[in-house]
């Protein structure tokens, strides 16, 4: 099972994140735009989603993703019951979140670290990617 603290853990390590108590709920952001959101009592996880594929995400695994609320259909989201996560698909899940709110050149920056560090450079990097 995940916690906040994983995903605090994992997010400090994404460039330009940064977390947010808004309303009691954790946030975490890039710049203005919010890329992970865990409800108040900390079960469930909205995180940034291709629309165009999250209904399918939630037919695949209703048990573990939920459709965001009706107010938040518009937006690119999705929600998943934290319970159900394990920290590799957390990592997954908000690794594709941060990517897609931050510029390309951070994106691409930080996908060459992890294509580095895959080949054993000995590029110094953060032991969470």
């Amino acid at each position: 099972m995940v916690t906040v603290d994983d995903v605090r853990q994992f997010a400090h390590t994404l460039p330009r994140s940064s977390e947010h108590l808004i309303r009691d709920r954790v946030k975490f952001r890039v710049g203005r735009i919010v890329y992970v959101a865990f409800s108040r009592d900390e079960t469930l996880m909205g995180f940034g989603f291709p629309k165009e594929e999250r209904a399918a995400l939630v037919a695949a695994e209703p048990d573990k993703f939920l459709m965001p609320r009706e107010s938040d259909l518009r937006f690119n989201w999705v929600v998943a019951r934290v319970a159900a996560l394990d920290v590799a698909e957390m990592r997954e899940l908000v690794l594709e979140a941060w990517r897609m709110c931050v510029p390309k050149k951070v994106r691409l920056e930080q996908e060459a670290l992890q294509a580095d560090a895959g080949r054993g450079s000995g590029t110094a990097r953060s032991s969470a990617w």
